[in-house]
């Protein structure tokens, strides 16, 4: 089967791969199903992929009643990196949740430009 790839999905640094090595079997495979839909889909529903603020972006998975999000940002426009994740337990993403994925993108940037 034949993937059109309309993104590319980097992991940066460990963020997101601890976070998905320590979730069940079956919470990695629903992450790896969404993933292939935001990476080959145009237009991404907003039930798997939606805008937080100031540029990031969450990917949603649920299993049974348990909901998990990680949260990404895009580079260079099509670029999504993945950073941190967590099982999302009340109606409202946490502040805290928010902040170190602003936190996380900034470091990456920061890197990015002192590269340059």
């Amino acid at each position: 089967m034949a993937h059109n790839f309309k993104r590319n999905i980097v992991y940066y640094k460990r963020y997101y791969l601890d976070f998905f090595n320590a979730l069940p079997a079956s919470v990695q495979l629903k992450f790896n199903y969404t993933l292939g839909i935001v990476a080959t889909m145009e237009r991404v529903p907003g039930k798997f992929f939606k805008h937080i603020e100031e540029g990031i972006y969450e990917v949603r998975v649920e299993v049974g009643s348990n909901i998990f999000r990680v949260f990404c940002f895009f580079d260079d426009g099509q670029l999504v990196i993945l950073i941190n994740g967590f099982q999302k337990k009340t109606q409202k993403t946490p502040k805290e949740e928010i902040v170190a994925a602003k936190k996380i993108k900034k470091e990456y940037f920061d890197e990015k430009s002192n590269k340059q």
